[in-house]
């Protein structure tokens, strides 16, 4: 999977997609349709533009909380939050191949996850973000490195990003509590494609040198 997970942002479906569109040509290859308070058919309508947009990019389309759309347009997966369907249903519906997220704010959050099969987890808020209404506690560097020291100390490889109000500064301390990966917002929103390679190869490169 890969270390940069792009979470859509916009005012409008509309915003979303050009969000989406410069992401991916600046080379981001893991991208999450999040819409809120919009109706099940716009979304449907919105994944399914999103969907044509990252297949003809070679990019990996999560959808946020809904695994009946990401069923109907055969999205590659879909992210679930601590309030919305249980893992379980999710994989029923979408079968062994496709990718299932869960969002943790604890270390307990992450093995229940962990126990219930997912293939990635959601880790934070590592700061405050205005994009998620009833904030979790915020975690913070040390936080996020406590809780991937515990997981790895139980032997527990499954890939971990850290989220929530992540910026540029923020790379190279958190590459250090051993995180698998970056899922960011506002920091690829309204921004270049150019910007966004620059930042991509960046991240691409600290992640090299850490595994050397």
């Amino acid at each position: 999977m890969n270390h940069l997970y792009y979470i859509s942002q916009g005012k409008t479906p509309e915003e979303h997609l050009t969000n989406i569109a410069t992401v991916v040509r600046g080379g981001c290859r893991l991208v999450q349709l999040r819409l809120k308070g919009i109706s099940q058919n716009m979304v449907l309508k919105t994944a399914m533009e999103a969907k044509r947009i990252c297949n003809e990019n070679d990019t990996t389309l999560i959808v946020n909380d809904d695994p009946q759309v990401a069923h109907a347009i055969d999205a590659d997966g879909v992210h679930l939050g601590k309030e919305d369907s249980k893992i379980a249903d999710a994989r029923l519906l979408l079968g062994t191949t496709k990718i299932i997220g869960g969002t943790a704010n604890t270390l307990e959050d992450c093995l229940e996850l962990i126990e219930s099969g997912v293939d990635y987890i959601g880790l934070g808020p590592y700061k405050f973000t205005s994009t998620k209404k009833n904030l979790s506690p915020v975690l913070g560097t040390e936080g996020i490195r406590k809780i991937i020291t515990a997981l790895s100390a139980k032997g527990h490889k499954v890939p971990v990003y850290a989220i929530g109000g992540v910026v540029k500064e923020d790379v190279e301390v958190l590459l250090d509590t051993g995180i698998f990966g970056l899922a960011v917002s506002g920091l690829l929103t309204n921004t270049s494609a150019e910007s966004i390679a620059q930042l991509r190869q960046y991240v691409q490169k600290r992640y090299m040198a850490t595994s050397i």
